[in-house]
């Protein structure tokens, strides 16, 4: 897992970076570090959100996954996580279908500016899932 510390070096005087699945969930048992207003209330834990987020992440129609995090992590020095973005081909109803039960809402294009965003393959787009 990443530390707020590194995600701040990171951001620099910019925006901060998109987080790879690993970076923000391998060792990370905050529950309440994403979406933790639909934790407890339909949201899955840490582990099997991560777990999920890979397999959609291999999907051949998914150029990549990453975590958008929220300005907290650089104010207040902790891991949070604002939304993920997955970039594919697939249309809106099939990122849907992939994320049923995350308790989220599916956009389309990043909730903010971020650095660190992969190429984006040409007929794809990137779609954030977000909480309220």
């Amino acid at each position: 897992m990443i530390s707020a510390a590194d995600v701040t070096r990171r951001t620099g005087a910019g925006p901060m970076p998109l987080l790879t699945v690993d970076e923000f969930f391998d060792g990370n048992t905050d529950e309440e570090s994403i979406a933790p207003n639909q934790w407890g209330y339909g949201r899955p834990p840490l582990a099997e959100l991560a777990e999920r987020l890979r397999a959609i992440e291999a999907r051949p129609e998914v150029a990549w996954v990453r975590v958008q995090p929220h300005p907290e992590t650089v104010e207040a020095r902790t891991l949070a996580g604002e939304a993920l973005a997955l970039c594919t081909t697939a249309d809106e109803a099939t990122c849907r279908t992939w994320v049923d039960g995350f308790e989220a809402d599916v956009l389309i294009g990043l909730v903010d500016t971020y650095r660190d965003v992969p190429a984006v393959p040409e007929g794809a787009l990137v779609w954030s899932i977000t909480w309220d």
